[in-house]
């Protein structure tokens, strides 16, 4: 079983309707040929070096031998463990590689400064890190880079022999890298980072941790000739025209694992089609919730559920089991990585939009720049509650004198097509039970509820945010760190750098006219059991 999709209800309307003309316009083998014209004159000039990664599983071929060396070599050190610096689609693939197919990979795609601490404890002297990157501009992975070179340092440990650098060739990062001796790895410049999963980016820190990096092309490979072919069973192009292709448009896609083998697909795909298609006041935002989410429940006229199975061709006995109406995908990793990719841009030609820019992820890292240079001292909260301190908005916020009556408020700018996006600037390994609010919010709005940790989140899900439909409300969450840590030869601290990306990024949905709260934890431990109280 490579890839096997079962489309009801509106999603087979659409394939019904939708996937004629996509074969009539010879769009798959367009893809495969690599045709830029594809998504409009526009797109044109960014979609010709975009397209890479519809030739992966060949050019990556020969990553595998000099990945498996590594591998040994590191290994006769006596490193076991690796650990992955790395932002978005260069973290989020490793990541559902590795969990799905077993390796030793730490994923550290946080500024907050317990997070990183807690990942330079962990084996340091059995540790190797791989810093991914595009360009190495990227603020977080220069400051985990940077912390990890002084932790080596000081154990005595050369971080020549214990950095591994994946980046594109001729970047600033290739050049300093080589020039300070790591071992290097360079990417196919032609793939944006959403859609490196089969490139270097998704390969290398996979591999090194463990995984048959071999097995998971040849997954990808078993469907890739079908996915060239303009043909209506085409299964990129049934899944592009079931997610993007409903009358009207059902543009939330509640993303929900019934499966057991593919372990975090669901996170991956969320950014691949967020920060593809959210632009331009349209766009998928994809909702990741458990099988047991309000969004299920079929309630919602503007969600369309997709259900990653183990079997999608498998009819069950009753009908009520049967999930009509929603999209059942299933297929082996590697498969699903690539159908996924062609789907995606396929909804992007439906959309009418460019899937490979990401105009708007920029002015919150301005933002955050401009706020890290002046380092303004954070502006007085409204009020304060059992140690949560709120700030927002006093518009926004009415007349709220507590934390559950400044959710109300929040949740009362919801119109019928809104959405809600908790933003957890928070250590999420010391406080993974946050993630707990999604679920519960999603009861008490009667809408869809995402759920982000940042600042991951600003590099998938927030593309949608400031370029997709002008309809969601957001809650921040962030937290007082009991101890920080400098950043090596930078003028501020990862405190100072994750207050700087919360307060950037309120700014900015701020000023694009988007509601947002913010919720201080003051003592995080015991705030967030006054916040689940608050929220019930």
């Amino acid at each position: 079983m490579s890839f096997k999709i079962h489309v009801s209800g509106a999603a087979k309307a659409a394939v019904d309707a939708v996937v004629p003309t996509l074969v009539t316009d010879m769009v798959a083998s367009g893809i495969t040929a690599q045709d830029p014209a594809l998504w409009g004159p526009d797109a044109e000039e960014e979609s010709a070096k975009r397209l890479g990664w519809t030739e992966a599983t060949t050019v990556s071929r020969p990553l595998v031998a000099q990945i498996e060396a590594l591998r040994a070599e590191l290994n006769e050190a006596g490193v076991e463990h690796i650990v992955l610096a790395g932002m978005g689609g260069s973290s989020l693939a490793p990541e559902v590689i590795t969990r799905t197919l077993g390796g030793n990979l730490t994923v550290l795609d946080s500024t907050a400064p317990g997070q990183v601490l807690a990942a330079l404890a962990d084996r340091l002297e059995a540790s190797a890190l791989v810093v991914s990157s595009k360009s190495g501009s990227t603020v977080e992975t220069d400051s985990q880079r940077r912390a990890y070179e002084k932790a080596f340092t000081d154990a005595g440990i050369d971080p020549r022999g214990r950095i591994i650098v994946v980046t594109d060739p001729g970047s600033p990062l290739d050049a300093s890298a080589r020039e300070a001796g790591y071992r290097v790895f360079n990417a196919d410049p032609n793939v944006g980072g959403r859609y490196s999963a089969l490139t270097a980016f998704g390969l290398v820190p996979s591999g090194l941790a463990g995984v048959d990096v071999g097995a998971l092309l040849d997954e990808a490979d078993s469907v890739a000739v079908e996915l060239s072919i303009d043909d209506k069973h085409n299964p990129g192009l049934i899944l592009g025209a079931a997610i993007a292709g409903t009358s009207p448009l059902r543009d939330k896609l509640a993303i929900v694992a019934d499966g057991t083998h593919i372990i975090g697909f669901a996170d991956w795909a969320e950014q691949l089609l967020a920060e593809s298609t959210g632009k331009q006041g349209t766009g998928l935002l994809p909702v990741v919730v458990d099988t047991l989410a309000p969004e299920l429940s079929g309630d919602y006229p503007d969600v369309q559920v997709v259900r990653l199975v183990d079997d999608a061709s498998q009819l069950h006995l009753f009908p009520r089991n049967r999930h009509e109406g929603e999209i059942l995908v299933s297929g082996t990793l590697g498969a699903q990585i690539l159908v996924w990719e062609y789907a995606t841009v396929v909804a992007g030609r439906i959309l009418g939009i460019n899937p490979f820019d990401q105009p708007d992820v920029e002015s919150a890292k301005i933002a955050s720049r401009g706020l890290l240079d002046a380092r303004p001292e954070p502006t007085a909260p409204l009020f304060s509650e059992n140690g949560i301190e709120v700030r927002g908005d006093a518009k926004v916020l009415g007349q709220a004198t507590t934390v559950k009556q400044a959710i109300d408020a929040l949740l009362a700018q919801l119109d019928d097509n809104g959405y809600l996006a908790v933003q957890a600037y928070v250590d999420r390994v010391a406080l993974p039970q946050l993630e707990g609010v999604r679920g519960m919010l999603a009861g008490v709005a009667g809408r869809p509820v995402t759920f982000g940790w940042g600042p991951r989140f600003l590099h998938s899900t927030g593309q949608f945010h400031k370029g997709g439909p002008a309809s969601g409300v957001f809650l921040q969450i962030t937290q007082d760190s009991p101890i920080d840590l400098e950043v090596p030869g930078r003028p501020f601290t990862f405190g100072q750098l994750i207050q700087a990306q919360a307060q950037g990024d309120a700014s900015v949905l701020a000023d694009a006219g988007r509601p947002v709260l913010t919720l201080h934890l003051t003592d995080p431990e015991n705030n967030i059991v006054s916040l689940f109280e608050a929220i019930n």
